[in-house]
């Protein structure tokens, strides 16, 4: 199976040379590609003055936009499967193998924290329960870590995602696809903290983020129109 492996990059300086070199140096089976999202620190010298693979947006057009370039990159290479995989150090590239058997019988693949693991009782988690409740509400499936970003496309999936303006690598778009038929697996992961920086998820963005996903989920989609996963 020939799999690419989609770093989206903002501002990673700190970060992005040690993910891509554990990821050529412990697992040089797989490529990889940075799109580098209209970062404003020294994430593209880095990449350039190392010779990574590089997509460069000449301005930042967020985790959406970031991640269908990937798509559209792998879709039009003729890649079987890609996988979205931070930048920011949290996600481990040993998992991808226990990921691959799984899309055999899946569209999407979730690297899951917690599918033999139970969620800490954090507010974090607390806002993740219920965006996994709102998920099982609507579509009836029990997606454990909703907002895992480590997930594994089939080509099916690579496709809808390049060319569709609507499929952000979100929760609602997870929920919508399974609404439109769409298997989805999960497979346990162990992710570390963030290596070096800070995320743009604080206190209020986050509460801001589970009320737009549960009010997508439960509401816009119902607008929008099924389509054929074929």
């Amino acid at each position: 199976m020939k799999i690419l492996i989609i770093i989206p990059a903002y501002n990673e300086a700190e970060n992005i040379k040690n993910v891509v070199d554990n990821l050529a140096n412990h697992y040089p089976q797989y490529d990889y590609i940075i799109v580098n999202d209209g970062s404003c620190d020294e994430t593209k010298k880095i990449c350039m003055d190392n010779h990574y693979k590089l997509l460069d947006c000449p301005v930042n057009l967020g985790l959406a936009g970031a991640v269908q370039t990937g798509f559209l990159y792998a879709y039009e290479n003729g890649y079987d499967a890609a996988l979205q995989f931070d930048g920011d150090g949290q996600h481990q590239p040993q998992y991808i193998e226990d990921m691959l058997p799984e899309l055999r019988e899946a569209d999407i693949v979730v690297g899951s924290r917690f599918v033999t693991e139970r969620k800490p009782k954090t507010l974090r988690m607390l806002g993740s329960n219920v965006i996994q409740f709102c998920i099982k509400m609507t579509t009836r499936e029990r997606i454990a870590d909703p907002t895992s970003g480590m997930r594994l496309f089939n080509r099916k999936m690579m496709g809808a995602f390049a060319y569709n303006m609507n499929y952000g690598p979100e929760p609602d778009t997870l929920s919508y696809l399974l609404r439109c038929g769409a298997r989805v697996k999960e497979v346990q992961v162990e992710m570390k903290e963030r290596e070096a920086g800070e995320s743009y998820l604080n206190l209020r963005r986050s509460v801001e983020y589970m009320f737009r996903m549960c009010m997508s989920i439960i509401f816009i989609s119902r607008f929008r129109k099924k389509v054929e996963l074929t």
